[in-house]
């Protein structure tokens, strides 16, 4: 046998009191797992459903609006159509695609075998599903949220919204944020703390230093939220006046506290997509990246400044022009670390030998799409052009150029270039570049038309409109790149369907890469790395396969401390390798918080209690579940692949 395993040998006191599941396959293999590879495969399917379900709703309210007066949908469901794919493509396919990603290739990167701790993980995954879930159920049960992903104050009070739908809004969002802000925790642990040994924080690659930042934006811009998620709850369901303009609340306090939080949203989205194309443009440029130590800086500085310019969004409520000038000024410095990091990029690819497969494509076209939404950017942070283009369409077009063309492009890169290290198969470069035409292209054709709707006074959140405006052909074009755009992303399907399991076999480093991950097989196996790498570059495989492409490095930046003579050989500790222990604590304890959201929407309190008593009981059982686990021991066969055997493959070869 290539692997044998073995219980793990614990003392009488650390013997646990319940027992652990040990399927390994079928579908109750895939509920109890803890292997952060498999969550990050249950995170991509999930966000992309998502996608798919916030698609479906964008192109019906295209439809909506392609030609005037059209009554395709009501009033009514089209506010719950426009509310709801706003919340879907935030808070449950953009922002947890990036958790996705960092799931599955952190560890692999930083030379770990899975994040710190790995029933926390599977907590946070199932805890998003059921926010998720609980959102989606309300379309079934009286009425989606209608007032918008923001969800502003006094609208969202129990007399102007009677029906559930802001509950569901209100309870899904604060059950998926737990799933959110653990998973953040989680991540911070597992990139201080993990890293393969050599591995400094200047030797780490730009993914898992843009998810370090990302989780700690995470940590601190969910709490404003939350709060206000809460008195909000508070205010529907017991009557407080937190937001009652009638009784001395304050309504525009709903704003701050949510604004607070959602302009670091922009970055929590944005950081991870900056890793990726990171990642992408070095490799497929032949060349490391370029500033390495400024590009680490500015994602530092981003995430420091994503709370400094959160009334940018409410120049328009009266502050008066000293804050108006306040938040326009900070509004601007931000853009600085962001075209540093445009500069940088540029820059690697600038003599470069450049490799155009589909992920680079994508990745090019997220600097140019970027560009373009940091352009407009600039202009709405002039407190005099926000004040016209304010709920216009024109904001409409930006914050997709930013959020869907930045975010989205770079997630397109990021799968085209880490599907062979998932799957062992290449996508089909063939059919990636119509996806690329298309997907790119129905993009613009979609949002660029809005620059020009919201400048000549469409308003957002409009379900219809009068002919003879000026607004007709603009909406007309933007539906047609709905369905151009929508013909990229079935290709996109198909393309993934089939080369699943008809795909080009890869091998185990198919992009010439430079990063840990392509030192191990492909898939990689359940334990991840046979023998702990160590690390001497911040670009490890390029110096075992090429030394010639990896640049001098700065003394200082490279980590002149850590012990870069340290052979690259197995410890002994290292020839048995834990492997955690499946858990179904952490799916149950998420099917607490799913049943206890629907007893808070329905005010049924003893509902409310049992799910609070069955969660905290998981809680307890979880904790005497044990260390749990199993020992394997790998046949030295299987450790004739990573970092070491191609660094002594390399020196055979040159001899």
């Amino acid at each position: 046998m290539a692997i044998g395993r073995h219980p793990l040998p614990q003392t009488p006191s650390q013997r646990a009191l319940l027992k652990r599941p040990t399927a390994e396959t079928g579908l109750w293999s895939w509920l109890t797992t803890v292997d952060h590879k498999r969550l990050g495969i249950l995170y991509f399917l999930t966000t992309f459903t998502f996608f798919i379900l916030g698609s479906v709703e964008a192109f019906i309210i295209r439809l909506q609006l392609a030609a005037p007066t059209q009554q395709l949908v009501s009033p009514d469901l089209y506010n719950q159509l426009f509310t709801v794919h706003g919340v879907t493509m935030i808070f449950l396919a953009v922002m947890p695609l990036g958790t996705a990603f960092a799931n599955y290739f952190v560890p692999l990167q930083i030379g770990a075998r899975d994040l710190a701790f790995p029933r926390l993980n599977a907590f946070g995954y199932w805890a998003y599903v059921a926010g998720g879930l609980i959102l989606y159920s309300s379309f079934f049960l009286g009425g989606a949220p209608d007032a918008g992903w923001f969800a502003y104050a006094p609208m969202t009070l129990r007399e102007h919204s009677p029906t559930a739908g802001i509950d569901f809004y209100v309870v899904g969002l604060l059950i998926s944020g737990i799933g959110t802000l653990v998973t953040a925790m989680n991540l911070i642990v597992t990139i201080i703390n993990m890293r393969a040994p050599g591995m400094s924080m200047m030797r780490m690659p730009l993914f898992p230093w843009m998810m370090l930042v990302t989780s700690f934006l995470v940590i601190f811009a969910f709490p404003p939220l939350t709060i206000a998620l809460i008195q909000l709850l508070m205010d529907r369901t017991f009557g407080t006046l937190f937001f009652n303009p009638a009784a001395g609340g304050l309504p525009i306090l709903w704003q701050h506290l949510f604004w607070i939080f959602g302009h670091p949203e922009v970055y929590i989205v944005i950081l991870p997509a900056f890793g990726i194309i990171s990642e992408v443009i070095p490799t497929f440029s032949r060349k490391p990246l370029f500033g390495y130590p400024l590009v680490v800086l500015a994602g530092i500085f981003i995430g420091f400044m994503g709370f400094a310019v959160w009334s940018h969004h409410m120049f328009t409520t009266g502050l008066g022009p000293m804050a108006n000038a306040a938040f326009a000024i900070t509004s601007f410095i931000i853009a600085i670390p962001t075209g540093v990091k445009i500069f940088n990029w540029i820059a690697t690819m600038w003599a470069g030998r450049i490799w155009f497969t589909t992920a680079m494509l994508f990745a090019v076209a997220f600097i140019f799409t970027f560009t373009l939404g940091g352009i407009t950017g600039i202009m709405v942070a002039v407190p005099p052009f926000d004040a016209q283009a304010q709920d216009s369409y024109f904001v409409v077009a930006h914050f997709h150029y930013v959020m869907g063309g930045g975010a989205l492009l770079s997630f397109f890169a990021g799968i085209y270039y880490w599907f062979p290290k998932m799957t062992g198969r290449l996508l089909s470069e063939r059919l990636g570049r119509w996806v690329f035409a298309l997907v790119v292209g129905g993009f613009h054709l979609v949002f660029f038309p809005q620059h020009f709707l919201g400048l000549n006074g469409m308003p957002r959140r409009i379900q219809t409109y009068e002919a003879g405006i000026g607004w007709d052909l603009y909406n007309f074009i933007s539906t047609i790149g709905v369905f151009v755009l929508g013909a990229g992303v079935l290709i996109f399907i198909y393309s993934l369907l089939r080369d699943l399991r008809h795909g080009e076999l890869a091998g185990d480093d198919p992009w010439d890469g430079r990063t840990l991950e392509w030192s191990i097989p492909s898939p990689p196996p359940h334990y991840d790395f046979a023998d702990l790498p160590v690390v001497k570059d911040r670009d490890p495989v390029w110096l075992a396969k090429h030394p010639e492409l990896v640049e001098r490095r700065d003394p200082l930046s490279e980590g002149a401390d850590d012990d870069a003579d340290t052979p690259n050989t197995p410890d002994e500790a290292d020839l048995s390798v834990h492997l955690p222990g499946q858990s179904w604590y952490p799916f149950l304890a998420s099917v607490g918080l799913f049943v206890g959201g629907f007893a808070l929407i329905y005010h049924n309190w003893l509902l409310g209690t049992l799910a609070l008593g069955f969660i905290t009981l998981c809680i307890y059982a979880w904790a005497f579940e044990g260390v749990g686990g199993t020992y394997i021991t790998i046949d030295p066969e299987r450790r004739k692949t990573g970092l070491a055997a191609i660094a002594a493959k390399q020196t055979k070869g040159a001899s």
